[in-house]
């Protein structure tokens, strides 16, 4: 087990980041079609294609998801992810042609200070493309692709992977991109608020605070509407329908509530996408999606914490600073 979300067989990521303009993309692939559906909260979402993730609707597969910074403009990323797919053959069939399936999700970093100048054409849709192409079972954490640009309240952002198994052996694996108006860790402490979840050392060990600060609990928020974002991909090994797919996806969104503080606000576009590639059967329909959710939740708390965790700073003025510069040495 690497606790990344490519635990689940027949899952890729890629990364692709423009380091002069502070931002990049993150491409999920799936090597066969797998199930989907999404589960959406936040006030100021930005996504492709998420009405087609809804059980009422046709097609039950995607090819791959992607996930970029560059608001709006970075849902463009979705279009060289369908590109890469095309060429290899990929799609929804109809007739005689191949359609790629691909939802995508975008967060806000146009204000981290690098250079947005990019002209008529924003550069997304070449880094999905590259982003599709490396994908590969490890990838990075931290400021890498979609995360390269993200922050939080207090603290740069990142990319975040983890993964669990249930008794019955059937995987679960979270990826998270955090860029959300509120904060990760409790208040301006070291500890995450996802540390009752936190498995060995993977986000400092450093356990939850005796007591809550009171500060912790102050209401803040990072930029304005539209400005932030967590973007989550749950994947599972297990065999769903659509409709079960749609209860992970709800069942997930507790994870956000767990790892960030406050979570779906007005102004932010959170979103969870899930995923089922039909590899082992769910062993009850009813009891093993119950604890399958539960334990996807707790993943993506995990994930969100480790995203912050593995951040590094950027380098331009203003930047926020990163959890191991601020803490790291202290711990």
């Amino acid at each position: 087990m690497r606790n990344l979300i490519t635990d689940i067989v027949g899952v890729r990521v890629g990364h692709a980041e423009d380091r002069k303009i502070g931002s990049g993309v993150t491409a999920i692939l799936f090597d066969t079609p797998a199930v989907a559906a999404a589960d959406l909260r936040g006030g100021a979402p930005g996504t492709r294609e998420s009405a087609l993730l809804d059980p009422a609707m046709t097609v039950e597969r995607v090819d791959a998801i992607a996930l970029s910074g560059g608001s709006a403009f970075g849902l463009d990323a979705a279009s060289g992810v369908q590109a890469w797919l095309a060429e290899q053959g990929r799609g929804f069939e109809v007739r005689s042609v191949r359609v790629p399936i691909v939802p995508a999700a975008i967060v806000f970093d146009l204000l981290n200070g690098g250079d947005k100048k990019w002209g008529r054409y924003p550069p997304y849709r070449e880094l999905g493309y590259e982003a599709v192409k490396s994908a590969a079972a490890d990838f990075r954490l931290g400021s890498a692709g979609a995360g390269h640009g993200a922050r939080t309240v207090n603290l740069q952002g990142g990319i975040g992977s983890a993964s669990a198994q249930t008794p019955d052996g059937i995987t679960v694996g979270a990826l998270a991109v955090v860029n959300a108006a509120g904060g990760v860790t409790v208040g301006d402490t070291a500890q995450f608020w996802a540390a009752p979840f936190e498995r060995g050392n993977e986000f400092g060990g450093l356990g939850f605070p005796p007591k809550v600060p009171q500060d912790a609990l102050a209401f803040r928020l990072k930029g304005a509407t539209g400005e932030n974002t967590a973007l989550i991909v749950v994947v599972t090994d297990a065999t769903l329908t659509k409709s079960q797919t749609r209860r992970l996806a709800i069942m997930a969104q507790d994870g956000l509530a767990r790892a960030i503080y406050p979570v779906h606000t007005p102004a932010d576009g959170d979103i969870v996408f899930a995923a089922a590639t039909s590899a082992k059967p769910l062993p009850n329909p009813v009891h093993g999606l119950a604890a399958l959710g539960a334990l996807a939740a707790d993943t993506v708390a995990r994930a969100i914490a480790r995203g912050v965790y593995e951040a590094t700073a950027l380098p331009f003025p203003g930047a926020a600073p990163a959890w191991k510069d601020k803490f790291g040495k202290a711990n």
